[in-house]
């Protein structure tokens, strides 16, 4: 891609209202765009990092077992209300009514819908385990949506349902996806992502797990154990910090701030009690299925990033969720060779090919965060100056060894 001919370019100053650092960044870097309070567009290079962050997510769910789907977003009141939460979750529900006096609702999340499919195809037990998932808008009347990507109005979010025979067999499955979004946030480029225990809100009254990334920039207080995996939100934790790890002994709670990526519900039998979804065990009795939900926000996770490993001078992307693999840059002279050669064995590039300053284009760079930075100007002749942006080395290298090392990467 010729940067000349992406859409938008950079900015030079941040919106005044923009209090956090993705906010900031993601805007002035022209990934995202503010049509409202709460509501995101995700221009071109935003949109590249998202779908890169779907198809680690895609890969690990598939390797689960898990089938992908896609549901409706609008959602008729009487599928809500036979599970009553029409009326328990009308405060993050957006709800209206159409012109002929139905009522509606835009989908904040889809255990309903599932149930009411289930309970459509499930007959028995050799149906079971049931496990289905998808990408998909969601919509919460946040009362205060801010810190720019990280809290809006509408989301991408994926949301994973698992159903079941039996208590054991959604446990056994429950924390197969637990491990699955480890290696998902993992291979996204989180390297410390705590697994904290937490309360279900309007989901379920049972205790639930988030997956929280520790940031200063972080709207959530979590508590964890400085020796074990042990962690907690600040809404279920009784003690203070410093205290005794109350799982290990051994350790003490230390506090932290962080933003959650993802989150897992063990719903149990109710969604299926209230919605009467039944299967035939294999002794021909009528039982409830078990249900549990799993949510991850790819659009959440594209602000997280920026929070991790951002600046204010600009981003550094991990390189598995980067836009491109390269940001080659000419200085007086031309680089359409290397930029060809590139493309030619299937390198991503952002060639910045405009007639503005080395210093432009440098900053540029810098804000917009691809990890290698290659440059060709008149001092490095036929050579290219190889830059990985995380160190301060530079190499200088012949268009055989650039591409090599591309493609080993």
């Amino acid at each position: 891609m010729r940067y000349s001919d992406l859409f938008p370019k950079t900015r030079r100053n941040a919106p005044k209202e923009a209090e956090s650092l993705n906010h900031r960044i993601l805007v002035r870097g022209g990934f995202i765009d503010q049509l409202m309070s709460g509501s995101w567009t995700l221009l071109p290079l935003g949109f590249k990092v998202v779908q890169k962050v779907v198809d680690i997510i895609r890969e690990e769910m598939n390797a689960t077992g898990a089938q992908e789907v896609l549901m409706p977003l609008l959602h008729p009141k009487e599928i809500w209300n036979q599970t009553g939460r029409w009326e328990t979750a009308r405060d993050v529900m957006y709800q209206f009514k159409d012109s002929r006096d139905r009522e509606y609702a835009l989908s904040f999340t889809h255990e309903e819908v599932v149930m009411d499919l289930v309970r459509k195809h499930l007959r028995s037990y050799k149906d079971l385990p049931i496990k289905i998932y998808h990408f998909s808008t969601k919509f919460r009347n946040e009362p205060r949506a801010r810190s720019g990507i990280l809290r809006g109005r509408e989301f991408l979010m994926k949301d994973l349902y698992s159903v079941h025979s039996n208590e054991e067999d959604m446990y056994k499955y429950y924390w197969e996806v637990k491990d699955a979004y480890l290696r998902s946030f993992g291979r996204i480029g989180f390297k410390d992502v705590k697994v904290v225990e937490a309360a279900g809100g309007v989901f379920t009254d049972k205790h639930t797990h988030e997956f929280q990334v520790l940031s200063e920039g972080g709207e959530d207080v979590v508590y964890y154990c400085d020796r074990c995996d042990w962690a907690q939100n600040k809404e279920i934790f009784q003690d203070k910090a410093g205290d005794s790890c109350p799982s290990c002994k051994k350790g003490k709670a230390v506090e932290a701030r962080s933003i959650e990526v993802g989150n897992i519900f063990p719903l149990g039998v109710w969604y299926a009690e209230k919605m009467g979804v039944y299967f035939i065990d294999e002794d021909g009795r009528q039982k409830l299925p078990w249900f549990a939900s799993y949510g991850i926000g790819p659009s959440r996770i594209l602000g997280t990033l920026v929070e991790v490993y951002g600046t204010e001078k600009g981003m550094l992307w991990p390189d598995s969720v980067s836009p491109f693999t390269v940001h080659l840059i000419n200085i007086n002279t031309d680089a359409l060779f290397v930029y060809e050669q590139l493309q030619k064995v299937g390198i991503d590039v952002l060639y910045d090919d405009r007639d503005v300053s080395a210093g432009e284009k440098f900053a540029d760079s810098d804000l917009i965060g691809i990890p290698i930075r290659l440059v060709v100007s008149k001092e490095t002749g036929e050579k290219i100056e190889w830059k990985r942006r995380d160190t301060e080395e530079i190499e200088i290298l012949g268009i055989e060894d650039v591409i090599e090392r591309l493609k080993n990467k």
